[in-house]
């Protein structure tokens, strides 16, 4: 079974077979979908990587609400959390964002209610695509990493490329003769292991710990607690609590690797948290992508 069709088996019979033959008709770009997106009234968007494909059927709120029903397993409550941050995650790492009304009390959203839009994102990994920055990364003659910051603007694939980091830095690189190291990953937004029923969809390697669904400075500190990682990853850091538990994690001697959006060199330094850990030379390495 491909990856559409393990999406489509969630949608209403008549949705999935519209879905089916428009996919079918231009087979030739099926490898190439990124995103389904489902919206309230309007045509459903198929999105590849340079095109979009309309396709002219006008989902109805019930449509909906039967897709959301099948995603949460007949039991929307028991994935309220992961409602309330938005997103969905199903078996195969493929997540599922979602928009409606955010019932909020005191700055925190209890729910989200009439679901408008869903975007299906298809899980992608990309094995070796690390492979040209790891001598960058790696440091051979200690058996250990440098502290690195991957920085990229969005949807460059970055994240693609620090789960695949991540997996050589677990799994050990035997050509290099470096040795696998224990690995802690944050994965606040999922994105990373991305996570079905506390089991890792994509490979992080053999020697990683995942903790999901939690901020990543509380993450970061939870897994130096419990898991003495030798190593700490987690993606798009920025905030001064990020930055606070990455300092405590460096004092502790765990190495890390993270990630950032931007451009150049002078967005770096726009960030005055992230701008601390290269001028004080707690971030031994920067690499652009």
């Amino acid at each position: 079974m491909n990856d559409i069709e393990e999406l489509t088996k969630y949608f209403p019979k008549q949705l999935s077979n519209v879905l089916r033959n428009s996919i079918n008709q231009n087979g030739q770009v099926i490898d190439s979908i990124q995103e389904i997106r489902i919206r309230v009234n309007r045509p459903i968007l198929i999105k590849l990587r340079n095109l979009d494909i309309l396709i002219e059927y006008f989902v109805n709120p019930s449509e909906i609400l039967q897709i959301l029903e099948k995603l949460c397993e007949n039991s929307i409550y028991a994935y309220k959390n992961q409602i309330c941050n938005g997103f969905l995650t199903i078996k195969g790492g493929h997540r599922i964002g979602l928009t409606g009304t955010a019932v909020v009390e005191e700055g925190r959203v209890l729910n989200i209610k009439y679901i408008t839009s869903l975007n299906f994102r298809i899980a992608k990994e990309v094995f070796n695509c690390s492979d040209k920055i790891l001598s960058e990364i790696i440091d051979v003659d200690n058996n250990t990493i440098k502290n690195t910051l991957i920085v990229s603007p969005p949807g460059k694939g970055k994240t693609t490329i620090l789960r695949d980091v991540i997996r050589n830095i677990s799994n050990g690189v035997e050509k290099i003769n470096f040795k696998g190291k224990t690995c802690g990953v944050v994965d606040e937004r999922g994105e990373i292991a991305a996570m079905y029923k506390g089991v890792p969809q994509n490979d992080v390697g053999i020697r990683t710990d995942v903790i999901e669904n939690i901020s990543k400075a509380k993450g970061m500190k939870m897994l130096i607690r419990s898991m003495a990682p030798e190593v700490i990853a987690c993606d798009e850091i920025g905030s001064k609590e990020d930055i606070e538990a990455i300092e405590e994690a460096m004092i502790s001697g765990v190495k890390g690797i993270f990630t950032m959006h931007g451009r150049s060199l002078k967005d770096v330094e726009s960030n005055l948290q992230i701008n601390y850990l290269i001028k004080s030379e707690q971030i031994e390495k920067i690499i652009f992508i």
